[in-house]
């Protein structure tokens, strides 16, 4: 089944761009291999990337800068656009990272009742914060909003909210204004690959105390 839920345009753009922050630029690329248009409105960007470099006047950027911004475009359509069906339920942007090929393989820490959670490392340089979150069927997380940009992809069960149902494959690219109450549907848990920016900002006293432990 085709995704339902799809990448914001400017997170496409930025993608496109190779200026999409790190954690978030492996969710997306995650979400890349599972939605075909989204992996179409990607293509679609970097080729009007590379129209209007074409289009700029000789003299107005360096042959250097050129040649640098060319490489880059290359470099993104080869990595991050599989042209290949994944091996593994595991989309291969998190089969790279953890060196691991099916959802069993994942090391997780159980951080509440129902939660659990896997640190996803990323080099020293990268911004934001990349994390496996597990949530048990049948369970509801608490009322939430975000304290920067959030993009969150399913890859196993679903969940719902006031948007609608996210399965496998969808994304919820969120930021700052949104606030929501994920609930997980019932018989079976719901795996996700959450990129962050800012901490999560949590609308109870009672999960507001339980966050530095929880670490979400």
């Amino acid at each position: 089944m085709k995704p339902a839920h799809h990448l914001d345009d400017s997170t496409v753009l930025s993608f496109a761009a190779g200026t999409l922050d790190d954690a978030f630029s492996v969710v997306a690329e995650a979400h890349l291999s599972m939605c075909p248009a989204c992996r179409a409105a990607v293509r679609e960007a970097e080729a009007l990337g590379g129209e209007v470099l074409d289009a700029l006047e000789e003299g107005s950027v360096s042959d250097a800068c050129r040649a640098k911004t060319i490489a880059a475009l290359d470099q993104a359509t080869l990595y991050r656009l599989p042209v290949a069906p994944p091996r593994s339920d595991l989309p291969p942007a998190l089969v790279r990272l953890l060196d691991i090929s099916s959802f069993e393989d994942i090391a997780w820490k159980k951080k509440a009742p129902g939660v659990a959670m896997c640190d996803v490392k990323l080099p020293a340089y990268a911004k934001g914060k990349l994390k496996l979150l597990r949530i048990s069927a049948g369970r509801a997380m608490p009322e939430h909003g975000h304290g920067g940009e959030e993009i969150t992809l399913v890859l196993k069960g679903a969940y719902h909210d006031h948007m609608g149902v996210f399965a496998r494959g969808d994304v919820a690219d969120l930021d700052e204004d949104i606030e929501h109450q994920p609930v997980v549907g019932p018989g079976e848990d719901c795996i996700c690959l959450v990129a962050t920016e800012k901490p999560t900002r949590f609308k109870s006293l009672a999960a507001r105390l339980m966050q530095p432990f929880v670490g979400i």
